[in-house]
């Protein structure tokens, strides 16, 4: 397995690099790939961090964990039709989601229901002073209930909660306008919040 801790970016570098690189990745370019790495690590880091903030207190996994399994799945999809960072980022955003869910089934039948993991709805609900707990796998059934109605929205949520993407970079994910991905945001967060709260 390839060793990915703490790359340091080079100086040289920055994010508008990311495109051209990954488009060479695509293309099966391994040289492009090792030079991604450095470059995306940190903001992945970042992501990963602010995902497992949202986790109940004593989780098991660590973002670091957590990027580099995202990573070593990026890696497996490196022939895919990269088009930006944005693009990317989303992807990794859908990966961190699939392993925490993966993350938080697999404690949940050790423990044979004993007690789901929890997450905190902030980034989500409508009114940012609620800071209610939920079960991840609740969250989960219902970006699913709600990718049904609104498939665009849930992945919104997706990219925004679980991707930390920014308003601008879920607007380019999305190839939407930044006013499109407002709007829908706030939708989603109160139907969520009814959802999961029941409020």
């Amino acid at each position: 397995m390839r060793d990915i801790s703490s790359p340091t970016v080079p100086a040289s570098e920055n994010t508008s690099d990311v495109t051209g690189l990954l488009v060479a990745w695509g293309h099966g370019d391994r040289a492009a790939g090792d030079r991604l790495l450095p470059i995306v690590y940190a903001e992945l880091h970042r992501r990963a961090t602010a995902a497992m903030r949202r986790e109940h207190d004593g989780h098991t996994l660590q973002p670091t964990a957590l990027v580099h399994e995202a990573y070593m799945r990026l890696v497996d999809q490196r022939h895919a039709a990269w088009q930006n960072r944005a693009q990317f980022y989303g992807i990794a955003a859908q990966l961190m989601r699939r392993i925490l869910i993966d993350h938080a089934r697999e404690h949940l039948a050790q423990k044979r229901g004993g007690g789901a993991h929890q997450v905190t709805l902030s980034g989500i609900e409508a009114n940012a002073d609620d800071d209610g707990a939920v079960d991840v796998l609740a969250l989960h059934d219902a970006l699913e209930r709600l990718a049904l109605l609104d498939a665009r929205q849930a992945r919104l949520v997706e990219l925004r909660y679980f991707g930390g993407l920014s308003i601008d970079e879920t607007a380019e994910a999305l190839d939407v306008s930044p006013a499109t991905v407002k709007r829908e945001w706030a939708t989603a967060r109160a139907w969520l919040k009814r959802e999961l709260l029941g409020s």
